[in-house]
């Protein structure tokens, strides 16, 4: 375990009091002086880009939301994965689509049950579409929050004035942003 230990001088300062009113002027005094300097009312922060916007973009097309928040690394990222999803969710559906009409095919009057394979295939491969589904949606969520989170911090100041250390004056730790 380590233990820091800040060593310093504590300075007093004493006021002489004659009396009980002497006190309670100097607290009424200071009472109505603030100490901390407050800054000036400047203009009120106004977001550059509009969280808002930025989900409605991307809820009608996957990646404008990114685009609209300048963030165009995004974009193939994107694009590839909603592609894919796309992709193999039709590709999915369509061999089950061709496994569902073979077995109905397969079921006869003499074969009630039709082909347990065709069956198996059938149920396959709409399990598959099924999940693909799933996978887009996650994907669909996932790209509406990322385009909230990025428009939210667009201008969050990421500059490298980050310095930690030891100054060699005193004992003690500093850390600024």
């Amino acid at each position: 375990m380590i233990t820091l230990i800040f060593i310093g001088e504590i300075n007093a300062q004493l006021i002489d009091v004659k009396s009980f009113k002497d006190l309670d002027l100097l607290s009424s005094a200071n009472s109505f002086r603030d100490t901390v300097k407050k800054k000036s009312p400047s203009k009120p922060f106004v977001m550059k880009k509009s969280p808002l916007k930025a989900v409605l973009f991307s809820a009608i097309l996957p990646g404008a939301g990114q685009f609209y928040n300048e963030s165009y690394w995004k974009l193939p990222i994107v694009a590839l994965a909603g592609g894919y999803f796309g992709y193999e969710i039709i590709h999915q559906n369509s061999i089950f689509l061709d496994f569902r009409d073979q077995y109905a095919a397969s079921q006869s009057p003499e074969n009630p049950s039709g082909n347990p394979l065709l069956l198996t295939q059938r149920d396959f491969y709409r399990d598959q579409r099924d999940r693909f589904i799933f996978y887009f949606g996650i994907f669909y969520l996932v790209n509406l929050v990322d385009a909230y989170v990025d428009a939210e911090l667009y201008d969050f100041d990421v500059s490298d004035k980050v310095r930690f250390g030891l100054e060699p004056s005193k004992i003690n730790l500093k850390i600024n942003f």
